[in-house]
């Protein structure tokens, strides 16, 4: 029997009635929850349903649906039938859609809300192995001439119609998993290619979750985790795992539009995160800074840097903090620190997980001043997240922080950082030449990226091998650096830096156009569309003089 059968039923028996999962209800948006009790009876009830759906052994299901806790009920209902879930991004297109449902050979779908309920239908005539399509929102509207799609309660309703043999072929099932069975199939963005189904196995999420484990000590009693990046990347689907086996609380926050008011309501004593919303945090404190008055301005600049010695230098380093600091640091907590902690919604905050790209050393050394613990870390879909990140303490600036538990690294030719161990992948589904290109005989999985170890054998992340590109003039450029130095500017949403086989480098930039809008009005520059104001000459200068200021 595998880990994971056991564990919701292992953990209903030791909280009973305590919270497990918190989310939206979907029609009058109030938080509500669901207990561990609660959660074990809607599995059971999930198992069954599947079976009922002609769902076999190793057979595939998928969730296509923004973050909601039927994802990881579904989930679960699946392991009891040794069935393997294939999560969908709730933002795919059709094509993106359709090609994993028939490469996986999905046979029952989740569809959360309108659109993706719309897409399912289409994907019903397009994809010959899916059999049944399931809606979570009860707001969907079926199409009228749809007779065979159900919704989540008619799913659940299916159930109710097994019998003793029902429930005893789902118990073979569960008894008759193997560690060597898989547990996920995760399909990669296809960035460089079409998407790849990574096989991770249940003995791949065993090791990850004693592997961390092993690092992260979390309190059942008082933590609570908030998810809001997509349960169909592994990061945050690993890292709420993580929380479920030691019986940290869930929020589960439906629309990513909506995460830092879920932060404000929610006060997450940890939440994955990606530089973006950090990126985003630390430009809001400085514009606030920026128009503060000069006394208001002096004092969060010595905060800051009393904030740097005392977190940076003392803590960080596992060494005893003088006593002058600390009471230092414990006034400017209290006034400066924790009002902006609390004003974003942090103020509970013990460690926030922060992976997917670069977050530049200025904004985490400011984090930390600040009292905002953000661990830095790395890893991949093939390695189920995490082969690095910060240790508590003795951590360096600029690295991603060692190896975890079990896992060794070690860099190979043209840097490229070469990982191996338990947590690594079985291969690519139905791709043997894919998988024979990357996972060594013995075992070495070759990540794609640059990086190198430092001599306290702390990995540093430099490039991805192959976003390396050489200009026409023979110069080596690392995009990613420019795109972390430039993606902290409050203007820039989102940029690429773009130079292959050129003589110049340049960026492609979507601006952040409530920041661009504020700027016009401020300026007094008329415009009548956002196409207009990113086409204003003062606007392009500004924009060129900012970029002239991060090369300086």
């Amino acid at each position: 029997m595998n880990k994971f059968v056991e564990l919701i039923p292992n953990q209903a028996a030791r909280y009973g009635d305590r919270e497990a999962l918190r989310f939206r209800d979907y029609e009058t948006q109030v938080w509500s929850s669901i207990t561990w009790q609660g959660m074990q009876e809607l599995v059971d009830r999930v198992a069954l349903a599947l079976l009922a759906c002609g769902v076999e052994e190793q057979g595939r299901i998928s969730v296509f649906t923004q973050n909601c806790p039927e994802i990881l009920i579904t989930h679960f209902g699946a392991f009891y039938n040794r069935a393997i879930p294939v999560p969908i991004y709730a933002t795919s297109s059709k094509d993106e859609a359709a090609y994993i449902v028939n490469d996986a050979a999905v046979t029952v779908l989740f569809a959360g809300d309108q659109r993706q309920y719309d897409i399912a239908r289409q994907l019903v005539h397009e994809c010959p192995s899916l059999k049944q399509v399931v809606t979570l929102n009860p707001e969907v509207r079926h199409a009228p001439d749809d007779h065979s799609t159900l919704t989540w309660k008619q799913f659940l309703g299916l159930a109710d119609g097994a019998g003793p043999e029902q429930v005893a072929v789902v118990e073979q099932r569960r008894q008759a998993g193997a560690d060597t069975d898989i547990m996920y199939l995760i399909y990669t963005s296809g960035t460089t290619g079409v998407p790849k189904g990574v096989m991770l196995t249940h003995s791949n999420f065993n090791a990850a979750m004693w592997a961390h484990g092993e690092r992260i000590a979390v309190d059942d009693a008082t933590d609570v985790s908030l998810s809001f990046l997509p349960f169909s990347h592994i990061f945050e689907l690993g890292w709420t795992m993580f929380c479920l086996t030691k019986g940290v609380r869930v929020a589960i926050n439906y629309n990513p539009k909506e995460i830092q008011k879920a932060v404000r309501e929610v006060r997450p004593s940890c939440m994955c995160s990606v530089p973006r919303f950090w990126e985003k945090v630390y430009t809001a404190v400085t514009d606030n800074l920026a128009a503060a008055k000069p006394v208001v301005r002096m004092l969060f600049k010595r905060a800051i840097a009393v904030g740097r010695t005392r977190n940076m230098k003392y803590v960080r380093a596992g060494r005893k903090v003088p006593a002058i600091i600390e009471k230092q640091y414990q006034y400017f907590d209290k006034k400066v620190f924790n009002r902006l902690r609390s004003a974003i919604g942090l103020e509970n905050g013990r460690f926030f997980p922060t992976a997917g790209a670069m977050l530049s050393d200025n904004i985490t050394e400011f984090l930390h001043s600040v009292g905002i613990n953000i661990v830095i870390g790395y890893g991949l879909s093939e390695t189920n997240a995490s082969v690095c990140f910060y240790e508590t303490t003795g951590w360096t600036l600029g690295t991603i922080g060692y190896p975890i538990p079990g896992v060794e690294v070690k860099i190979g030719e043209n840097n490229e950082i070469l990982v191996k161990g338990p947590t690594v992948m079985k291969g690519y589904y139905n791709k043997p030449d894919e998988t024979a290109a990357v996972l060594e005989p013995d075992g070495w999985f070759h990540t794609g990226d640059c990086g190198e170890i430092n001599e306290r054998g702390e990995l540093i992340m430099t490039e991805r091998l192959k976003d390396l590109y050489k200009t026409s003039n023979g110069k080596y450029i690392a995009p990613q650096v420019l795109e972390t130095m430039l993606g902290q500017d409050k203007f820039i949403e989102q940029v690429a830096i773009i130079g292959d086989g050129r003589k110049y480098v340049s960026a492609l930039i979507v601006p952040d156009f409530n920041e661009l809008k504020a700027y016009a009005q401020k300026k007094k520059i008329e415009f009548h569309s956002v196409e207009e104001l990113v086409n204003n000459p003062t606007v392009h200068r500004m924009i060129e003089e900012r970029i002239e200021g991060y090369q300086k």
